[in-house]
């Protein structure tokens, strides 16, 4: 009985001091279509192919926001990155061209995969734009050879071989038992620039070398009754503060160590 107490009491505080962050971190597949509409998703998407060629980029690393900005924790953003492949894309007339494929990390919808789970969707850069709150998208154009490297690790075993398919909204990037997009385009990253495809050694060093962003929302009560309001917030691979990957961890990352050669951001020009 005091437990069950127990539990009803943290429910009804749940309501009233807790608000779960889920979109801030959000990795949906089938993302909100109330933001752009289909010629504007179009228009936006083609801009940004077109300034990743101009920079030459053969691989870079994307960043949407899947929520409205004023629902973002502070520090935060954007809510869903993806690599962007320039690649021979086969269209579904039979035609192939060269163009950007989009290589993703997605949670489950809660039918075909329990939203906890996530896989790998490769995808177009309309379907990315697609699902973005805001009118700008964060870039980051890794070094050129950091591109040669990340390109050979996308299109080898290791790229699969580095998914989690546990998934936590805030996942810890040190910690090997979840995964969010973020962290997983970190592993990436980082089998591409230490030239490993050892999982465990990429935790040790990215404990080591990366700071992650802290989760300032996910604190003391908040932070134990998270999982009662969405089973994608899990918090027992944190120790300490919860911290995870974002955009802006991933750029300063990149940055401190010279694995990038420009990080930008690119807005939509509705005219």
């Amino acid at each position: 009985m005091f437990r069950t107490l127990i539990t009803a009491a943290g429910i009804g505080l749940l309501a009233t001091v807790y608000t779960p962050p889920a979109l801030a971190f959000d990795s949906s597949q089938s993302g909100p279509a109330d933001h752009f509409t289909a010629e504007d998703a179009a228009r936006f998407s083609k801009d940004i192919e077109t300034t990743l060629a101009q920079k030459g980029a053969r691989v870079a690393m994307v960043f949407r926001a899947g929520a409205p900005r004023a629902d973002l924790p502070e520090g935060f953003n954007y809510t869903h990155g993806a690599f962007w492949v320039y690649q021979p894309v086969n269209l579904p007339d039979g035609r192939q061209v060269m163009g950007y494929s989009v290589y993703n990390l997605y949670h489950g919808n809660g039918e075909d995969l329990p939203k906890d789970r996530s896989e790998l969707v490769t995808d177009f850069p309309f379907d990315f734009v697609s699902g973005s709150r805001a009118d700008d998208v964060g870039i980051i154009i890794p070094s050129p050879e950091v591109q040669k490297r990340l390109y050979d690790v996308i299109g080898s075993p290791t790229y699969e071989a580095l998914h989690v398919p546990g998934y936590s909204l805030i996942a810890n990037p040190a910690d090997a038992r979840y995964q969010n997009c973020t962290e997983f385009m970190l592993d990436v990253l980082s089998s591409a620039v230490w030239q490993t495809d050892n999982y465990e050694q990429i935790k040790v060093n990215l404990g080591a070398y990366f700071k992650a962003s802290p989760v300032k929302e996910a604190r003391g009560l908040k932070r134990f009754l998270a999982p009662i309001a969405d089973n994608r917030l899990k918090t027992d691979d944190h120790s300490g503060k919860v911290k995870t990957a974002t955009y802006e961890s991933i750029a300063a990352f990149m940055e401190t160590y010279g694995y990038s050669s420009e990080v930008f951001t690119l807005t939509h020009n509705a005219s």
